[in-house]
């Protein structure tokens, strides 16, 4: 079992190697590292020193356990050390040729008992392994960078990996302090499978001049969540990694979205491999660190490009004092709370008395918990109360200076909602769309003033999250762009800016996610609880794609997804069959109490 595990063979201590043999260290096992040449064991060896000197500074190492740590570590240019290791762990560079070559040499040199782990992140486990002796002992153990840090470690079996062999990778890695999730041999596996497409997507949106690369990072992070953006986790990751990871992928799943974006070629063949060699879609300091010193997109559209005229530093906002909102749910109650905490005097326009009062109530609830919080004084909280009134008549809008819909998500009802508006609203007003997939000039066009309208798309809870979209379409005026710009700053909100198709940006890159994550599932790949861990402990987003999936609602998410076939005819993007039969079947998600959990 995995206490038989008390030396093990580490070859390769790149960034990888580095930092597994590091972990093995740290949990007290023997290590035995491999380099090919004194220069590259030397760099194996100050990437481990660097990392454990950083964790001693940061007090989550102290100088004793350091120097414990590195003297289980036995480190040289000899492969033939490994020999009495009852585990080898090959983490070399994700290159078919050199893995099989290592495996080769390790079969020849090891006993017939000695398990030989891979570290690919792509390449066919099965592949490598019949290339040995020993198929039924060759497992994958997919770790993720950087290893001492990330949670995760995916063990990839075979269809002859031994039963013994699994329980024993499975208990060491527990032993470590991971989390292991077990996964078939199929490429990508089940993380890089679902995020490569995704980071994919973000390559392809920044080559096409649809949102700067500062734009698509903030939105991933304040709209999703996610503890780095796209493109700088590429960087991060390594960009030739990136493209090879892809190109694997593509080669099995022959999905469009998965085909290498053109542009992360160039950066590859122009030696632009991320923070490694200090530039990538962002510049460095210096290789190998995370600051970032230049301030203008190196491979992507100058600040402010998108749809509509004009960039968004040049015209001067009009001035906005007072808002209406139309809609009595969640979101638009959470808009009528943002904007009376931040100043302006708020009209919201509901059907019915009953939910005028029941949007005050909410208004209330919510800033009386900000009180009790201590996020507000009481105040605040009256001032803010002061600054609401509601009406069950359109016209009580006609002095705002800024209209905000935030109807139900359907077109003719929002087509609808702007011709009334057209007609009541003051000349100059602004007119704000909070769709999340509909075409925004779609209800521009309804109205005489489509120079006037813009997409403003919160993101729910709008009190908590700090991301607005602005959507300007092919008609929206400089200074209407602006205008939304400079209120959504004054609220608090960080503004990103994007064209009008749809999904915008978090959408278009967050929900083809969840569609994979929904095929993966019906394909038998993994079970749910295994997708979920596999996200949040691998790439530390704050929930699993279907325990999101059930808070979004499976109606919600189909719709969208819908949407976003029909804009862009990728196949890729066709919804899973299995989560139209879940909506078809009532299954919507928490809503329900019911969708791919039981809640």
């Amino acid at each position: 079992m995995a206490g038989d595990f008390t030396r093990v063979g580490v070859v390769g201590l790149g960034t990888m190697g580095a930092g597994i043999a590091e972990v093995l260290a740290r949990a007290g096992i023997e290590v035995v590292g491999v380099e090919h040449d004194d220069r590259a064991l030397a760099r194996g060896l100050g990437r481990i020193r660097h990392s454990t000197d950083r964790a001693v500074d940061g007090g989550k190492l102290t100088g004793a356990g350091r120097d414990a740590l590195f003297a289980r570590i036995h480190a040289g240019t000899d492969l033939s050390a490994v020999a009495d290791c009852r585990l080898v762990i090959e983490a070399v560079p994700e290159r078919l040729e050199d893995k099989r070559a290592v495996l080769a040499d390790l079969d020849a040199l090891c006993p017939s008992g000695t398990i030989i782990a891979t570290n690919t992140s792509s390449l066919s486990v099965t592949e490598l392994a019949t290339g040995t002796s020993r198929s039924s002992r060759v497992i994958g153990t997919h770790w993720f960078n950087p290893a001492p840090v990330m949670g995760l470690v995916e063990i990839v079996r075979t269809v002859v990996t031994d039963a013994t062999v699994l329980a024993d990778v499975e208990a060491l890695v527990t032993k470590v302090g991971k989390t292991a999730v077990i996964a078939a041999d199929r490429a990508g596996f089940i993380v890089d499978a679902l995020l490569f497409g995704y980071l994919n997507s973000a390559v392809r949106m920044l080559e096409a001049h649809y949102a700067t690369r500062e734009d698509i990072d903030a939105a991933m992070r304040l709209g999703c969540g996610h503890p780095i953006g796209p493109l700088a986790l590429l960087d991060l990751i390594g960009l030739d990694s990136a493209y090879e990871i892809l190109d694997s992928v593509h080669r099995t799943s022959h999905d469009h979205l998965h085909a290498p974006a053109p542009l992360l070629r160039q950066l590859v063949a122009a030696g632009m491999l991320g923070r490694k060699t200090g530039r990538g879609f962002y510049t460095y300091a210096a290789p190998d660190t995370s600051e970032i010193v230049d301030t203008v997109p190196a491979a992507g559209p100058a600040a402010g490009t998108g749809s509509g005229p004009g960039p968004v530093t040049g015209p001067v906002a009009r001035p906005v004092r007072a808002v209406g909102i139309v809609g009595s749910g969640t979101m638009a109650a959470g808009i009528v709370e943002v904007c009376a905490r931040h100043g302006y005097d708020v009209v919201f326009h509901a059907r019915g008395e009953e939910k005028i009062a029941a949007v005050r109530k909410k208004l209330e609830g919510s800033l009386e918990r900000g009180v009790e919080k201590g996020r507000i004084s009481l105040d605040d909280r009256a001032a803010a109360l002061s600054r609401v009134r509601g009406s069950t008549d359109l016209a009580a809008l006609a002095g705002c200076d800024l209209v905000i819909e935030a109807v139900v998500e359907d077109l003719a009802v929002k087509r609808a909602l702007f011709a009334a508006l057209d007609a009541v609203a003051r000349p100059g007003a602004v007119l704000a769309t909070t769709t999340s997939s509909l075409p925004v000039v779609e209800c521009a066009a309804a109205t005489a003033r489509p120079s006037d309208v813009v997409g403003m798309h919160w993101f729910n809870p709008a009190q908590v999250m700090r991301l607005v979209e602005i959507v300007p379409t092919v008609l929206t005026a400089g200074d209407v762009t602006a205008t939304a710009f400079e209120v959504a700053r004054a609220m608090g909100r960080h503004p990103v800016r994007c064209g009008d198709r749809a999904g915008f940006i978090v959408n278009a890159l967050l929900f083809p996610y969840l569609n994979d994550a929904v095929k993966m599932l019906a394909d038998h790949y993994a079970d749910i609880d295994t997708i979920d861990t596999a996200m949040t402990v691998g790439c530390g987003h704050p929930m699993g794609p279907f325990a999101l999936v059930d808070v979004v609602g499976l109606d919600v998410t189909l719709a969208i997804q819908r949407a976003l076939y029909q804009e862009f005819r990728e196949p890729g993007h066709a919804p899973a069959p299995l989560l139209e039969h879940l909506v078809r079947a009532g299954y919507l998600g928490r809503k329900t109490r019911r969708g791919f959990r039981v809640h």
